[in-house]
């Protein structure tokens, strides 16, 4: 599980919002991924939150890999400020 957060560049925050959610199609039909939950913070609509579950390492491993991953990268990557998606990684309690 992770969560994946960006900003993005004052004037492209509609073209991040519909690249994501063309992004979270393809995500979503990955034999791996589980969960695929992209949103924009309420009071804050240039900052992007997805919430990332994928059935292991390797699922995970081979989304990063995919041609549609490595195009959503290249392409989020002008429009947004930070040097691409900043990844945090999340453990259940109790695990």
């Amino acid at each position: 599980m992770l969560f994946a957060e960006f900003t993005a560049l004052p004037g492209e925050e509609e073209t991040v919002a519909a690249l994501l959610a063309g992004f979270a199609v393809q995500v979503r039909a990955e034999r791996g991924c589980v969960e695929f939950a992209p949103f924009r913070l309420a009071e804050q609509p240039t900052r992007f939150f997805v919430y990332e579950v994928y059935r292991d390492d390797d699922a995970f491993a081979a989304h990063i890999g995919t041609r549609h991953g490595l195009e959503f990268n290249a392409r989020l990557g002008p429009l947004i400020v930070e040097d691409g998606s900043q990844l945090t990684w999340l453990q259940p309690l109790g695990s």
